[in-house]
């Protein structure tokens, strides 16, 4: 089995915030992040697709395939946006990092099966919100 990565970058704001609790719970459980007129982040996410090379092109998946998939299905969705209220795929969900990977993982994995012909898989996420705090989610 052989492992292709992409890194990519995205800027996004978001605010968490439950509206089942107090303005006071809110900003004692998620602190400055429950900030009334949100905030952002610099993301760094790496992709990382599985699959054995085809016999005919020596690839899992062609690099560009794998970076226009993550433009065109997150990116252009994500990037300079309000997670909380521009991005469909999170409509009514929690913008934490742990949601929010689940998430992609959920818009990205059927188009990098579709676009690598059925050869390649994800096979993880890795999504940094802040230089030193990140998720991984491997689709279980």
């Amino acid at each position: 089995m052989v492992y292709l990565s992409k890194d990519v970058s995205f800027c996004s704001a978001h605010k968490l915030y439950n509206d089942k609790w107090s303005k006071e719970v809110n900003e004692e459980i998620f602190g400055k992040c429950a900030h009334e007129n949100y905030h952002g982040h610099n993301y760094d996410l790496t992709v990382t697709v599985k699959g054995e090379p085809h016999p005919e092109t020596g690839m899992v998946m062609n690099f560009r395939d794998l970076k226009r998939v993550i433009k065109d299905e997150l990116i252009a969705k994500v990037d300079h946006k309000n997670l909380n209220i521009d991005v469909d795929f999170l409509e009514g969900k929690m913008t934490t990092a742990e949601v929010f990977i689940k998430a992609i993982w959920e818009v990205l994995a059927p188009k990098i099966v579709e676009a690598s012909e059925g050869n390649a898989q994800l096979h993880k996420l890795k999504l940094y919100e802040t230089r030193t705090s990140f998720a991984e989610y491997y689709g279980e």
